[in-house]
């Protein structure tokens, strides 16, 4: 049995009884209220995966208030997300992140000095639901609407360990074992194929830092489930791309102490699956830009390291080794579990990985900066009350599309 503890406390999943755990939870819920965040386009609510959530959701006694952060391409969509979560017995907001009043707030945002109207994407999506999340949950949760295996033990793992005061934790980070619903095969090649073998290279390359050290303690980096206090929500920046997940978790770094730190096990998960793309701009390859950027970018923030293109070559090198040794490991570990394993097509993907290291190294030196939405905190001390705001504009787009929806029900057909 696996009882490694890691850097950060790893909380494993030895057959816990969640029965205890949600009794707990739902006791503690009643004072320190709690979210689940969903960031989602439209197009989720067409797959089954959104519906199973929904599902499992509304047996979820310990989550008071279920925040959708919906970017829909019309008033007709967004009607029809309302409709599709209001059957939820929870507090339920449908934001519509790209709508008409939100898009106002953020203007008027933009004009008294700060501009949030440049950023898109999840980033995006996240930063706007924890703003209306915070005004009443003490602790949030995360995760993504397009997860196939999804049950109430997820957002109950994330969400205990932060809520049970005398643990004295603050964020806590999902792990999993990706392996495919249907296919049974090894997911998450950007784990494995490059944040994995990277962060060794890394290591060899620059030493044993402090935040190098910190990120290879969590399991999967890249899990996009993750719970944080109310108080750190409002005081992270959210990465406004790709690397969302390894920029989580270099905020989380800069902001909160080691101790205060946790991993959960959540089992086997399989969600949809992103092309590797065929440019640099696209797919897993620019998620593989992003991370490379952020790690990078905190090395040198934090770290004091020097970033030159001898050493992106020199990673680019170091980077390669490490990967092909990893898929000899997993080629083992696959057969060994009655897994299919195309190691062709798996050398194959780090190979392109390889390429976008030196890519990615060039138009990190050229732009070091980042795209980094500024916290909550921030955006409060130019307008006190945007929160307030933000869920007002919610709460009358809501109404909105239920009138509409009424309307659309009590007309008779032509």
């Amino acid at each position: 049995m696996d009882y490694k503890q890691e850097q950060i406390a790893t909380l494993h999943d030895f057959g816990c009884n969640l029965e205890f755990l949600e009794a707990r939870t739902t006791q503690l819920s009643e004072e320190s209220p709690t979210a689940v965040l969903i960031p989602a386009l439209y197009d989720e609510l067409e797959r089954p995966a959104l519906t199973g959530i929904r599902e499992h959701l509304s047996r979820c006694d310990f989550v008071r208030h279920v925040v959708v952060s919906l970017y829909a391409d019309s008033f007709e969509q967004y009607a029809k997300a309302v409709e599709f979560f209001d059957v939820l017995p929870q507090q339920t907001t449908v934001l519509w992140e790209n709508g008409d009043r939100v898009t106002q707030l953020l203007e008027k945002l933009r004009d008294s000095g700060l501009d949030i109207t440049g950023f898109r994407g999840k980033g995006k999506a996240v930063w706007l639901a924890l703003g209306v999340a915070s005004l009443q949950a003490s602790a949030i949760a995360l995760h993504d609407a397009d997860i196939v295996t999804y049950d109430r033990s997820y957002p109950l793992k994330l969400l205990f360990p932060v809520l049970e005061q005398e643990f004295g934790i603050s964020f806590t980070k999902a792990y999993y074992a990706r392996i495919g619903s249907e296919s049974r095969r090894l997911n998450g090649r950007v784990a494995r194929l490059f944040v994995t073998p990277l962060l060794q290279a890394t290591i060899e390359l620059f030493g044993y830092r402090d935040y190098l050290r910190y990120l290879s303690s969590f399991r999967y980096p890249l899990s996009g489930e993750f719970a944080l206090t109310s108080d750190l929500a409002l005081s992270t920046r959210i990465p406004g791309n790709w690397g969302l997940e390894i920029g989580m978790l270099a905020e989380v770094y800069r902001n909160v102490a080691e101790k205060r730190i946790a991993q959960v096990d959540l089992g086997i998960f399989d969600h949809k699956h992103q092309a590797v793309g065929e440019t640099s701009d696209s797919g897993l390859q620019k998620m593989c830009r992003d991370i490379l950027s952020s790690v990078l970018r905190t090395l040198t923030e934090t770290e004091q390291v020097v970033v030159t293109m001898d050493r992106i070559r020199a990673l680019r090198v170091k980077f390669r080794r490490k990967a092909q040794d990893y898929t000899r490991h997993y080629f083992v570990d696959a057969v060994f579990n009655n897994l299919p394993y195309d190691r062709h097509k798996e050398e194959a993907i780090v190979e392109t990985f390889e390429q976008l290291i030196f890519e990615a190294g060039c138009a990190y030196l050229d732009n070091p900066s980042g795209a980094q939405i500024p916290d909550w905190t921030r955006a409060l001390a130019v307008t006190p009350d945007l929160r307030e705001q933000l869920e007002a504009a919610t709460v009358a787009d809501a109404e909105d599309a239920r009138q509409h929806l009424q309307q659309h029900l009590s007309t008779p057909p032509r």
